[in-house]
C-alpha cells in the first residue's frame, strides 16, 4: 500500500505553490488516475513521490517505508517511473528492457532476469522489435518500451505520466489492458497521470481530482461525476453507459453552470 501524505511543493521558494497539501492513498493492485487540466500539477505530483522534486513539506510510505529515506538501490526496487518523454538510446529493445532488472542484477544478468524481460516482451507485444535498437523506433513504439523497462523492475509503486500520449486508440487501450492485468497479478500499485477521462474512466479504479494546486476530489467512480468534472476542466459534460462502458461525453459550447 501507498501513502501520500501532505505534499507542498513550489518550484521558487518565493513563488506559489504548485502543490499544497496533497494526500491520497493506493491500493495493491488498485490503478488510479490523476486527472487535472494543464498546470494543475499531475507531473509534479509524480516527480515529488519519486524523488526528481523533493517536496517543502509532506511523506511518501510504500509498504510502510519512508520514501524519502530509501537507498537508491531500493528506491529502484519499491518505484517505477516512466516520464512523458524520454531519449531515444542506442541499444536494442531487449537490453533496454534488460536496465529494468539493475537494481537486482549483481554481476551480470542471470537466467531468471532474461526470462523476466522475455516474458514482459511478450506481454507487450514486443516481439517483432525485441532486436532493434530503440533510437529507430517511433515515438509510440519507444514508449511502450520505457514501460516495458519500468514493468521489468516489478516494483511495488509504479508511476506513468501520460503513458497513452503517443499511441495510437488500439495500442492505447492494449497498454492500460496491460498495465491493469500485470498491476493485479503482482500487487503492484499504480498511478497514471492521463488526460483522456474516458481511458481513465474504463481502466482506473480510483480518481485523484487536482485544481487549483489543492485536492479537489477523491474516490471512486462516486467522484467521476459530471458537477466535478465540469468544475475541474470548466467544460460541460454528460456521462452515459454503452454496453456496459461508461463513457463521457464533452459539450464544450455549452455554458458551465457555477
Amino acid at each position: 500500500m501507498v501513502e501520500v501524505s501532505n505534499i507542498s511543493f513550489a518550484y521558487d521558494k518565493s513563488d506559489r505553490k504548485i502543490l499544497e497539501d496533497i494526500s491520497f492513498d493506493i491500493k495493491q493492485n488498485e490503478c488510479i488516475a490523476v486527472l487535472g487540466n494543464n498546470g494543475a500539477g499531475k507531473s509534479t505530483l509524480l516527480k515529488c513521490i519519486d524523488r526528481i522534486c523533493t517536496p517543502d513539506e509532506g511523506i511518501v510510505m510504500v509498504d510502510g517505508k519512508n520514501v524519502y529515506k530509501m537507498s537508491k538501490t531500493m528506491m529502484a526496487q519499491n518505484i517505477a517511473y516512466v516520464p512523458q518523454s524520454s531519449t531515444s538510446i542506442n541499444m536494442t529493445v531487449f537490453d533496454s528492457i534488460l536496465l529494468g532488472r539493475k537494481p537486482y542484477i549483481k554481476w551480470d544478468a542471470s537466467s531468471e532476469d532474461r526470462q523476466i524481460v522475455s516474458d514482459i516482451i511478450h506481454k507487450m507485444k514486443l516481439e517483432d522489435f525485441a532486436l532493434r535498437t530503440v533510437s529507430r523506433l517511433s515515438g509510440g513504439e519507444a514508449q511502450k518500451v520505457m514501460l516495458a523497462r519500468a514493468l521489468a523492475q516489478e516494483p511495488k509503486l509504479l508511476l506513468l505520466d501520460e503513458p497513452t500520449s503517443n499511441l495510437d486508440p488500439r495500442n492505447q487501450h492494449e497498454v492500460l489492458q496491460t498495465v491493469k492485468k500485470i498491476a493485479r497479478e503482482n500487487n503492484i500499485c499504480v498511478a497514471i497521470v492521463i488526460h483522456d477521462l474516458n481511458l481513465a474512466i474504463r481502466y482506473c479504479d480510483r480518481f485523484v481530482f487536482l485544481k487549483d494546486s489543492k485536492l479537489f476530489s477523491y474516490g471512486g467512480l462516486e467522484v467521476m461525476t459530471p458537477e466535478n468534472i465540469e468544475k475541474v476542466y470548466q467544460m460541460h459534460v454528460h456521462i452515459t453507459e454503452y454496453m456496459g462502458i461508461p463513457i463521457i461525453v464533452p459539450f464544450p459550447d455549452e455554458k458551465v453552470t457555477d
